[in-house]
């Protein structure tokens, strides 16, 4: 049980009313509206975390959930060895991936995002969190344990749904992994790599609609606790899925993002092959099977199989789109 009375005194506040709210807690003080969230990693990748939005405000990109100070001058407070920060409550409402307009307006701000990361050196006192030069070889071990979790399937004496349904269309999702694969050897990834290395910039690596608040004519960007060195293909492409998975792989919406990324930062004609990389690579199906047979959430089976149906019934909008993108951004195979 979290004392409140220990979050009080820690960040010298008097909490008037506190409610839980999706995964945090919002509360009313003497001091305004602020969030307190429990936070499940250690102290120095909080600080990686604490001082990237730091850095944001001072490069001119204040729009965040910035953290407030305890009274040691520290972005948390530790009540029974359990880990809290405290963010200005921001109020606004979540960014709906269906309006052209909202996506348009997320897919500028993540672009202004990307170029107020350049330059940041993490505390010392922090973990470097990066993924630079990883994706070969995150995409070749990703593809490898689909077999391993295909044989879990067809070891279970009582298969459900879920297991008949993945045994069925596991072809289909390797071949687009090793297409993935293909198409990033055959890129210049390496090279984007040392440039962002150089750049020192990072990605918010979970740019999706409830991080993203629209409040009047402001667009704010909050939770950034995966955020990590990484080249900003990935945060393009990641938040492309988020958005083209709901409206049925529309290829006009693709290019929403893309042109409106590009009035702020334009892409490098190399990154496209990146993006394509990354728009190809089952990362949604195999994140999904992982959840599934190593119990990573505890979802019910009618969760998963629902699920796992969904992916399926996408395949020819999915495919159709990827068609289109090659056509539309020169990519070949």
């Amino acid at each position: 049980m979290m004392r409140e009375f220990e979050i009080e005194r820690q960040f010298n506040i008097k909490i008037e009313s506190i409610r839980p709210n999706k995964g945090v807690y919002y509360l009313k003080t003497d001091k305004g509206e602020r969030c307190l969230k429990k936070i499940n990693y250690g102290i120095q990748k909080l600080l990686f975390v604490y001082g990237a939005k730091e850095h944001l405000i001072s490069n001119g990109f204040p729009h965040v959930d910035r953290y407030f100070l305890n009274i040691e001058e520290e972005p948390f407070a530790v009540v029974n060895e359990d880990l809290y920060t405290l963010s200005e409550w921001i109020n606004g409402r979540e960014c709906d991936f269906h309006k052209q307009e909202d996506v348009a307006l997320a897919a500028e701000k993540l672009a202004y995002m990307h170029l107020a990361s350049k330059g940041y050196e993490p505390p010392e006192n922090s973990k470097l969190k990066s993924d630079l030069e990883r994706w070969p070889h995150l995409m070749e071990k990703r593809v490898k344990s689909m077999d391993k979790m295909r044989d879990m399937g067809r070891k279970k004496g009582n298969k459900s749904s879920f297991d008949l349904n993945y045994i069925k269309s596991i072809q289909f999702y390797k071949d687009l992994g090793k297409r993935a694969m293909k198409v990033l050897a055959d890129s210049n990834y390496m090279d984007i790599c040392k440039l962002t290395e150089a750049e020192k910039s990072f990605c918010h690596h979970d740019y999706t609609y409830h991080n993203i608040i629209i409040a009047e004519n402001t667009v704010n960007v909050i939770d950034f606790d995966y955020c990590k060195r990484e080249v900003r293909a990935y945060d393009i492409a990641n938040f492309m899925i988020k958005v083209l998975k709901r409206v049925d792989w529309n290829m006009d919406y693709a290019k929403i993002i893309i042109d409106n990324y590009n009035k702020v930062d334009p892409l490098r004609e190399e990154e496209y092959r990146v993006i394509f990389a990354f728009l190809l690579f089952p990362q949604r199906f195999w994140r999904l099977s992982n959840r599934y047979y190593y119990n990573e959430v505890s979802w019910g089976q009618n969760t998963f199989g629902s699920k796992l149906e969904d992916l399926i019934k996408e395949k020819e909008n999915y495919l159709n789109f990827i068609e289109g993108f090659k056509s539309c951004y020169n990519q070949r195979e």
